[in-house]
């Protein structure tokens, strides 16, 4: 059988657009597992977290630090973190956050392009958004699907997957840890 370009460039995109209908994961696939995750509950207070980006190849590229001071009052929510990185660069973000009942959630930052979403279920939250991202003098808007597992009262883990167009860019890893309010 002879191949033409024109024949494996429609078998590529062909192959694309198949696996872009497959079924993917759904928030209210976690509606049973517990414990049951309250956003408001869990980032109000100071949480720690301890992270790592890594590329579309596994290596990885950056190792941070995350300290946060979480509140609340009544729906609105204010998370103010602070990035330090492993080679002493430090970022700073601040979400705000609506609950707008029935486990869904929308947030505002400064590196955010709009608005971002989310929702809750189970022990779960999912978190989308757009972010501005320095990247070598210019800023990249890439799109971030967070993932969120709480493990118990203190410990929620984190996986987020960055992309732009649609292409796999690499995935950040996060294990958050509640700390205790004095």
């Amino acid at each position: 059988m002879n191949l033409t370009r024109r024949d494996c460039l429609l078998a590529g995109a062909s192959a694309t657009l198949l696996a872009g209908c497959a079924s993917s994961p759904a928030v209210s696939d976690h509606a049973a597992d517990r414990p049951l995750l309250d956003l408001r509950r869990y980032f109000d207070g100071p949480v720690q977290a301890h992270g790592q980006f890594s590329d579309r190849n596994g290596h990885v590229r950056r190792r941070f630090t995350v300290a946060m001071d979480c509140r609340w009052t009544g729906d609105e929510g204010v998370l103010d973190e602070t990035f330090r990185y492993a080679d002493g660069a430090t970022e700073r973000r601040i979400w705000r956050l609506t609950h707008l009942g029935e486990g869904r959630y929308t947030g505002r930052a400064d590196d955010v392009v709009g608005q971002a979403q989310g929702e809750t279920a189970g022990n779960a939250f999912r978190w989308r958004y757009r972010l501005r991202l320095p990247v070598d003098g210019r800023v990249w808007e890439v799109d971030f699907d967070d993932w969120m597992y709480l493990i118990d009262d203190r410990v929620m883990l984190n996986r987020a997957t960055m992309s732009k167009f649609g292409i796999r860019l690499g995935e950040v890893q996060l294990a958050f840890r509640k700390q205790d309010q004095s």
